[in-house]
């Protein structure tokens, strides 16, 4: 047993809540779709080609936050496109802005201080028995190449970066067991939280909470068909969550720190 480490850091992200048709809202943290294709991408993988080797049926994925997140609504000036003309006789065409423009709400994560801080994610990887050969040639890859494809938080122009890559071996992993109230860091599918402790007066434990219900699993290759969801308990800054869990969590020893997680696919 390993697991994959590493963390991803942009200055802005935009993770498209899919089921919104007239306006763009986003995640707070990458669903599960999103990473396999960030780690797809650095795989140089074609597109679409990999959803049954990621799916949680053999490839587990857990997220934390590293940074305090806020969420932000922009407008965006698009051109406004109703009819398409001919280009090459430079006939009239809204592509050449005739149309108007069109302003579509678009909503963001940052960091609190946009000028100074990143989004930043910490992402953890491991296999089941059935995706050992994937996990190896995804651990090779990360350990030793560079990423094929770059690394973005949802569109294309939200470039990001990877580092701090690490391997954690099985002496360095712990399957826990316990009834008592834990500190997890990372996001916890909502079914396995017993009991969540918030309290406002302790400032040090102070935690901002979010859930959402967002894509785990496709049906296959080439069909984007959403076959499973996850509904996930997590926090929007590097705090954790001090939950009991009606599960087993795993305890992990980092270069500089010892964190509890859980997968989101558990």
């Amino acid at each position: 047993m390993e697991i994959l480490c590493f963390k991803i850091k942009g200055k802005l992200a935009h993770f498209r809540k899919y089921y919104a048709n007239n306006t763009a809202l986003s995640f707070t943290i990458p669903p599960r779709t999103t990473l396999m294709g960030i780690v797809a991408g650095i795989m140089g993988w074609p597109r679409d080609s990999y959803y049954e080797k990621l799916s949680s049926e053999h490839v587990q994925f857990g997220i934390r936050v590293l940074s305090p997140l806020k969420k932000s609504f922009h407008r965006l000036n698009f051109l406004n496109i109703k009819s398409l003309g001919d280009l090459t006789k430079k006939w009239s065409s809204d592509f050449r802005g005739e149309g108007g423009h069109i302003q579509t709400p678009f909503e963001l994560v940052s960091a609190m201080n946009i000028t100074k801080d990143d989004v930043i994610y910490q992402t953890f990887i491991m296999s089941k028995h059935s995706g050992i050969d994937t996990f190896q040639r995804i651990k090779y890859h990360f350990m030793k190449k560079s990423p094929v494809f770059n690394t973005t938080f949802g569109t294309a122009n939200f470039s990001a970066s990877v580092f701090d890559i690490e391997i954690i071996e099985k002496n360095r992993i712990k399957l826990v067991d316990s009834s008592k109230f834990v500190l997890i860091h990372s996001a916890i599918p909502s079914h396995l939280v017993k009991e969540l402790k918030f309290d406002k007066e302790e400032y040090n434990n102070y935690n901002f909470v979010e859930e959402d219900m967002m894509p785990g699993d496709f049906v296959a290759n080439k069909n984007r068909e959403v076959r499973k969801m996850n509904r996930l308990l997590f926090s929007v800054t590097k705090n954790p969550l001090r939950v009991i869990l009606n599960s087993n969590y795993y305890t992990i020893n980092l270069e500089n720190e010892t964190i509890n997680i859980q997968f989101m696919d558990a």
